[in-house]
């Protein structure tokens, strides 16, 4: 029996991504050389497009992860992990990142791919909902802070204008409220349109 027919035949003919059933292919998951059932999943040409080519991604075609990722299959949770971890800064993503477990072997396939991990010297800045913070953005205080030293609590709502971020601490911001620069945590801001 063919590769192919072995992986319509565990899908039911559909995407294992998005349930497309129009235009299937096998798909081998990088970094593996030779395709096999194991380490292979089909999917849909427009899938493997967005996999492909990270700027023709499409957010929103994505949200079929919500049920995929619940899949039984290793090679198809791989993919779900590593598309919601590519578009994690979208907020949603990261909340079924949170949500998907995956045994440590799985989780190590799915890490071999380099796929979210940013550079050593790099330090991503996230505010509660998982968006990207970066200098001189407006956020806005999700919870009532009690300033140590100032003797002033900061008000659920407080907008913090053109914050700065601590270089080597990802949980950390600094801004200005009542006139006080203070060191605020990111779990407890949210980004500003």
């Amino acid at each position: 029996m063919s590769l192919e027919t072995e992986l319509k035949n565990r899908s039911e003919s559909k995407c294992e991504l998005c349930s497309a059933t129009d235009d299937l292919n096998v798909y081998p998951i990088p970094p593996e050389v030779e395709a096999n059932i194991d380490n292979s999943v089909l999917l849909c040409q427009n899938c493997i497009e967005q996999i492909e080519n990270p700027e023709k991604v499409d957010v929103n075609h994505w949200r079929c992860l919500n049920d995929s990722m619940w899949s039984q299959i290793p090679a198809a949770q791989v993919m779900a992990w590593r598309m919601l971890t590519r578009l994690k800064t979208e907020g949603w993503p990261q909340d079924l990142l949170e949500m998907l477990y995956l045994d440590d072997e799985t989780l190590s396939w799915a890490q071999a791919s380099d796929e979210g991990e940013a550079s050593e010297d790099e330090v991503k800045h996230l505010d509660s909902n998982g968006a990207v913070l970066e200098a001189g953005d407006t956020v806005t205080l999700t919870k009532d802070l009690n300033v140590k030293g100032a003797n002033f609590t900061a008000k659920r709502g407080t907008s913090v204008r053109g914050i700065s971020l601590v270089a080597d601490n990802a949980e950390h911001i600094e801004g200005k409220i009542n006139g006080q620069r203070i060191v605020i945590l990111t779990k407890f801001v949210k980004k500003s349109n």
